[in-house]
């Protein structure tokens, strides 16, 4: 047993001497950047005072590091720090916290949606709790403490409501690209071929036509950025209170207005085609109702126009009358020059029938007639509908549609658990990135611009994971979510923002970060409104613009000082 106890002394003793060794060594290397000057002609007191003045100054910065002074903590039980690192942490731990609600909501929101379909939950409620997260934390930067503490810390917010923008339209962006590239051949991308790889040119992504809608709508939305700025522009300070009242009520009306538009859009018809795959002639009939515009039971060629606009047949270099006569001429049995209910139901089936067979010859003939390229156009819509079935079937299985109820009650918990997780978690965030800020001196602007977003948008991993299926359907959802998610930041983000300004009658001084802003949104959105074909070299642009917007920022708030 002795033996033993010493065997186990010995290198208990090598670990003490190693320990003794590297002590000094670790002590000297912490004050390694301490400067030495040649000794002058002074008194000893004079030359120990500069010695512990030039030792003091790298121990002080190291004290911010690794010590600790008194803190107030959020909920008067929750950690705090004054410390870099400390803070760090708690940054982490907190955007994790957040992410993991944005993911609750999320999921949920999709859950819900698929059981209760669009309406009311699909244009209103659901888009509100996407950016929930965002709106916990810009309502949390100013909501509590003093006026000068809330006018301190809301630049917390507004680093996250610019930052998400920026983010989204310029690190996702591109992104996507990258993911999702496929071969460029004859100005759009080809479904799941990607021979070309990193071709700058010769790979990139494409979308269709209602994804630049959705660009371009997404322009709209930087309105009340604006109008909230007129009053600085034009010199009349004494205005800038209004005009905060006033950009918020825009930024309420157009919250409104992309919520019906949302609802109206997701109160379509319907597909086209059942789940079997066989045409749906309900749908079809309802179809024939709604251009009948006169209700006389027949469509004439000026109501034939409103399908042909409907389904894009726009797109394809026809002549639109050319495009009605044909259609008249495909669908009229009769021979009367127009078509019943009957005929037109019978001619949609057909050509749902026929689309695809001629369209996979059509695409290799040079000369391709006029109802080739009408049923290409339209095999192209029929194709989407399909997509958009089995889209739907990934998310969302034959079990979970029959446990209805159950998936319910999940979805419910789901959006209950991430509500409660992020009005828990923006408060004490916001502290940790203000003492961090103040621990590093870096302005918590640029400490929530960079940071918070990434800890926010559930629609990073969910994007992702639809551009690298590689097909034009599901990179056009994915854009679409790009947008769509900008444009609710910039009108009910922004309008929480807005009003808390107004209650807690706060200084309004951010001109640079609204330039930003809206720079990079109209950039960008220029881009996606004016073409769906985007080739790899895109993303590089994209990249670029995010350092480009904090270089921006910096140049004007602190070298020529506008804010």
């Amino acid at each position: 047993m002795n033996q033993a106890t010493g065997q186990g002394f010995i290198p208990a003793m090598a670990k003490m001497k190693v320990l003794r060794f590297l002590l000094p060594v670790i002590l000297l290397s912490l004050v390694s950047c301490v400067r030495t000057r040649p000794i002058e002609e002074n008194s000893a007191s004079d030359i120990i005072f500069e010695a512990v003045r030039y030792v003091k100054q790298p121990m002080m910065y190291l004290s911010r590091l690794i010590s600790s002074d008194d803190c107030d903590q959020t909920y008067g039980f929750l950690p705090c720090t004054t410390t870099v690192w400390g803070n760090v942490f708690l940054i982490l731990a907190y955007g994790y916290l957040m992410f993991l609600a944005a993911k609750l909501l999320s999921n949920g929101s999709e859950i819900l949606l698929q059981i209760l379909g669009p309406g009311i939950i699909g244009g209103l409620f659901l888009p509100i709790l996407s950016s929930l997260p965002d709106a916990t934390i810009i309502l949390a930067s100013g909501i509590s403490g003093s006026t000068e503490d809330a006018q301190s810390q809301v630049s917390v917010g507004m680093g996250l409501l610019a930052g998400s923008t920026v983010m989204l339209l310029t690190v996702l962006w591109g992104t996507c690209i990258i993911v999702g590239r496929c071969d460029i051949e004859n100005s759009t991308t080809v479904d799941q071929k990607d021979t070309k790889k990193f071709s700058l040119a010769g790979s990139g992504v494409s979308t269709d036509i209602w994804t630049s809608y959705a660009a371009r709508i997404m322009m709209i939305s930087i309105i009340p950025f604006i109008i909230v700025q007129l009053p600085e522009i034009f010199g009349a300070s004494s205005l800038s209170r209004a005009a905060v009242l006033v950009s918020f009520i825009v930024s309420i009306c157009l919250l409104l207005s992309y919520s019906l538009y949302q609802q109206l859009k997701a109160r379509t018809l319907g597909n086209l085609i059942t789940d079997e795959g066989k045409p749906n002639t309900v749908v079809i009939e309802k179809l024939f109702e709604k251009l009948d515009v006169d209700s006389n039971g027949y469509l004439t060629p000026a109501e034939l126009r409103a399908l042909i606009i409907g389904i894009h047949f726009e797109e394809v270099d026809i002549n639109m009358d050319e495009a009605v006569l044909k259609v008249i001429e495909d669908f009229d049995s009769s021979r009367d020059l127009k078509l019943d209910a009957a005929e037109f139901v019978e001619g949609i089936s057909k050509w749902l029938r026929r689309a695809r067979r001629i369209a996979a010859g059509a695409h290799e003939q040079d000369d391709i007639s006029l109802t080739t390229r009408l049923l290409g156009n339209f095999d192209e819509r029929t194709e989407q509908q399909l997509d958009r079935l089995v889209d739907q079937e990934d998310e969302l299985s034959v079990d979970d549609v029959a446990n209805g109820k159950w998936n319910t009650a999940k979805a419910i918990l789901m959006l209950l658990l991430g509500t409660a997780i992020a009005a828990i978690t923006a408060d004490p965030l916001v502290d940790a990135v203000d003492n961090f800020s103040t621990a590093t001196s870096i302005p918590s602007f640029f400490v929530s611009f960079v940071i918070l977003p990434f800890a926010c948008s559930s629609e990073v991993v969910s994007c992702l994971m639809f551009s690298s299926r590689k097909k034009k359907r599901t990179t056009s959802l994915t854009y679409s979510e790009i947008y769509g998610s900008v444009t609710m930041g910039n009108v009910l983000s922004l309008a929480v923002f807005l009003g808390l300004v107004y209650v807690r009658q706060l200084t309004w001084d951010f001109f640079s970060e609204v330039l930003v802003t809206v720079i990079v949104c109209l950039v960008m959105g220029a881009i996606a409104s004016f073409r769906t074909t985007f080739p790899l070299w895109m993303s590089f642009l994209a990249y670029a613009l995010y350092p480009l917007s904090l270089l921006l920022v910096y140049v004007l708030d602190y070298v020529l000082g506008l804010s």
